[in-house]
């Protein structure tokens, strides 16, 4: 029986080089699928500042205007129309951000509904395919 319990150095070389193909196997099936995250996650918010502001227009009759902004559903606005319905609290802790870190576009009245929410995607700007794809209100199921 040896007094000294530890690893070798071959031990540990073999720990590395399995932990080693492990990484090689497994990181680029997640590391590639990060976009996607990204973009279901914009897909998500989207869906979720709709339903506030659906609660917004229960409480007043109105989605808050253009120039409000989803920074209505935060903080009572104070330019016309003024809710008088206001839900104490707000209707969202804070103003969300896209998975970019960049700020939703919203536009009420919309150009294709009474209201429009846009992510301009990894980009920030409108257009592009693939991860620099917009993320659209009326595109989402």
């Amino acid at each position: 029986m040896r007094k000294n319990a530890g690893f070798t150095l071959i031990e540990l070389l073999v720990v590395i080089l399995i932990l080693s193909l492990l990484v090689a196997i497994v990181a680029p099936r997640i590391l590639g699928r990060t976009d996607e995250a990204r973009k279901t996650a914009a897909q998500v918010q989207i869906k979720q500042l709709e339903g506030a502001l659906n609660l917004f227009r229960l409480d007043n009759g109105f989605y808050p205007t253009t120039e409000q902004g989803i920074e209505a559903l935060v903080t009572k606005p104070n330019i016309s129309p003024i809710p008088l319905k206001w839900r104490e609290g707000g209707y969202i802790p804070k103003v969300p951000v896209d998975p970019w870190g960049k700020p939703f576009v919203y536009l009420s009245p919309g150009t294709h509904g009474e209201l429009d929410l846009v992510s301009y995607g990894a980009e920030g700007e409108p257009g592009g395919e693939g991860k620099d794809e917009d993320i659209q209100s009326w595109n989402l199921q």
